[in-house]
């Protein structure tokens, strides 16, 4: 979006109101910055602005997850603020975008008995896609991004917890050697708007409550997890937190849909102030570390990030490099 507006400084931008009005296909993809229990309210009133101008024969595309049963809600929605009647009237369909390649496989969009749209199929259309574009029913559509999401991040949230307990050196180096090493920060944040909105969804307690939750809490546990390791660093190398520094790399896109990583780098950047103080942020192509009297401790979160602070400091690594992955490795230690 930056790189759009400088490049286009002119660029005639309508009310939201007449876009949509005008408009025969949009795409619901908000940007959210609310967290917590805020998140809800927020998304459907922006829902609520999006749809009042929808016109007839238009098309909404919903890329949010809605958890189970949450396009329901939206169909409702629509059908009480636009006095019209979906399927017939306007059509609704659901296609939740997440980052993650596993995810993105394959690309499902769930609609009114499975009906298919020429126009969305060619706007969508990639050459380099390498999963395939399939319509299925929305309820259909909710379950099975459901299930790719648990299934992954599950996964996922198993391995951060083992790895909690790999606490000497050996063990934690054959476990990354399993391909684990590779798994950053960065990466499991892509499922937190995905669990959470599964999770929101959900009535009662049960298996599949737990399961989410459970996810969801190993996940946002993790940032205790690294910061505890940063802290072990310290003190096994008879480190005072005054004489400390800690550099976060971690490059975000300011325009990203979704807030769940900003919300994260925040939470990492305030705990880790409340006990070293000297904490600054690495973000983007340049990765500049300036002398110091001060100990350097740079936190890598994500694999990009780690590759940029390696090569960016070829002549310079008189820093320790942590990567934040599910053993919290030491990729570079060169501090006497």
């Amino acid at each position: 979006m930056s790189a759009l507006i400088e490049d286009e400084p002119l660029l005639g931008l309508e009310p939201i109101d007449v876009a949509i009005s005008d408009a025969a296909y949009i795409f619901f993809a908000p940007r959210i910055r609310k967290i917590g229990q805020e998140v809800k309210s927020d998304v459907t009133s922006k829902f609520r602005d999006a749809i009042r101008a929808l016109k007839r024969g238009s098309s909404i595309i919903y890329t949010l997850p809605t958890g189970i049963g949450g396009s329901n809600e939206n169909i409702a929605l629509i059908e009480h603020i636009t006095g019209m009647s979906v399927g017939k009237d306007v059509f609704y369909y659901y296609m939740p975008i997440n980052t993650d390649d596993v995810i993105a496989s394959e690309t499902l969009i769930g609609s009114l008995k499975s009906r298919q749209d020429t126009h969305i199929t060619k706007m969508l259309y990639d050459p380099n896609m390498h999963g395939k574009l399939n319509y299925v029913n929305v309820i259909s559509a909710e379950f099975v991004h459901s299930i790719k999401i648990l299934g992954h991040y599950t996964g996922m949230a198993s391995i951060l917890e083992i790895c909690k307990h790999t606490h000497d050196a050996n063990s934690r180096r054959e476990v990354m050697h399993h391909g684990y090493s590779d798994i950053y920060l960065d990466d499991v944040a892509n499922g937190l708007y995905d669990l959470r909105a599964i999770s929101s969804s959900l009535s009662g307690a049960g298996p599949l409550m737990y399961l989410v939750n459970g996810t969801l809490k190993a996940i946002e546990g993790y940032i205790k997890h690294l910061i505890d390791e940063i802290r072990d660093i310290l003190r096994k190398r008879d480190l005072k937190a005054s004489r400390t520094k800690v550099a976060i790399a971690w490059t975000l896109d300011p325009n990203e849909m979704r807030g769940d990583k900003i919300e994260l780098l925040s939470s990492l950047e305030s705990r880790l102030k409340d006990y070293i103080g000297d904490v600054e942020r690495q973000q983007g192509v340049a990765f500049d570390l300036y002398p110091s009297d001060k100990t350097m401790i740079v936190v890598a979160c994500s694999k990009y990030d780690f590759a940029k602070v390696i090569s960016k400091n070829k002549q310079n690594l008189d820093f320790i490099l942590m990567k934040a992955n599910p053993a919290c490795e030491t990729a570079v230690d060169k501090v006497s």
